[in-house]
């Protein structure tokens, strides 16, 4: 069983990601991409399905133009868990960070 995590171990692993940070109105990490235009947003997009298809942990995103918008959350545990940084983790690698 997937469980969240706390309050603590989110805040004690958030610096090990570049740009993500607790939005507690959703109980999810957030991060906030710019991007140079809605293609390369659009292909971020496409690249991060991929990959969340495949470790079945799918984003809440939002995209305008070249601005996406990520929430990641899981919905059966309540909260974050370590599902959530695992793809945090694997988008910030697809950005080479």
């Amino acid at each position: 069983m997937i469980r969240a995590l706390g309050d603590g171990e989110i805040q004690g692993r958030l610096p090990a990601l570049a740009g993500w940070r607790l939005d507690p109105a959703r109980n999810a990490l957030h991060r906030q991409l710019r991007l140079k235009d809605f293609g390369e947003a659009f292909a971020l997009m496409t690249r991060i399905a991929l990959v969340a298809e495949k470790m079945d942990h799918h984003p809440e995103w939002s995209n305008v133009y070249n601005r996406l918008d990520i929430w990641l959350t899981t919905h059966d545990a309540g909260g974050v868990s370590e599902r959530d940084f695992a793809l945090a983790a694997a988008i910030d690698a697809m950005l080479g960070e």
